[in-house]
């Protein structure tokens, strides 16, 4: 049995976009880019047909990828979670005890972490050490 893949309703919505987007765009763009590249002539020394052969293999495999975690998804709405823990689809907001510096996380699936957008993964050294604390908790987490 394959392992389930916990992610935001968020995340979900975000991956079934990408892959509508690489079944609607991308590849039909590389299937027409393929066409254009053989009516050049000899493929064995064609670079364009042979980057547009291995944009559509990589576009397969992501989407083969996508179809797959999105088969496994378990979706987790982090409104609908109550209690006072931290826990997938928490925020948290961390201080920096030296510094003061404030900085906000949520927990969410390796699939839509963005460090970036401040999501980390659940299964990232922070929020493995945050998961079944409670506010006002201090945590030493060593990266």
């Amino acid at each position: 049995m394959s392992e389930k893949v916990r992610m935001t309703p968020e995340g979900q919505d975000k991956l079934r976009e990408e892959l509508e987007h690489l079944r609607k765009v991308e590849m039909p763009q590389v299937v027409k880019d393929i066409a254009t590249a053989r009516e050049h002539g000899d493929l064995s020394e064609n670079a364009e047909y042979h980057a547009a052969k291995e944009r559509q293999g990589m576009i397969h495999a992501r989407t083969k990828y996508l179809e797959d975690v999105l088969s496994r998804a378990e979706v987790i709405d982090p409104s609908e979670l109550g209690g006072d823990k931290v826990k997938f689809g928490a925020r948290v907001v961390l201080l920096n005890l030296d510094t003061d510096e404030e900085v906000t996380y949520q927990i969410v699936g390796p699939e839509e972490s963005d460090l970036k957008q401040g999501r980390i993964s659940v299964s990232s050294p922070l929020a493995r050490g945050l998961i079944g604390r409670q506010a006002g908790d201090e945590v030493t987490i060593k990266l």
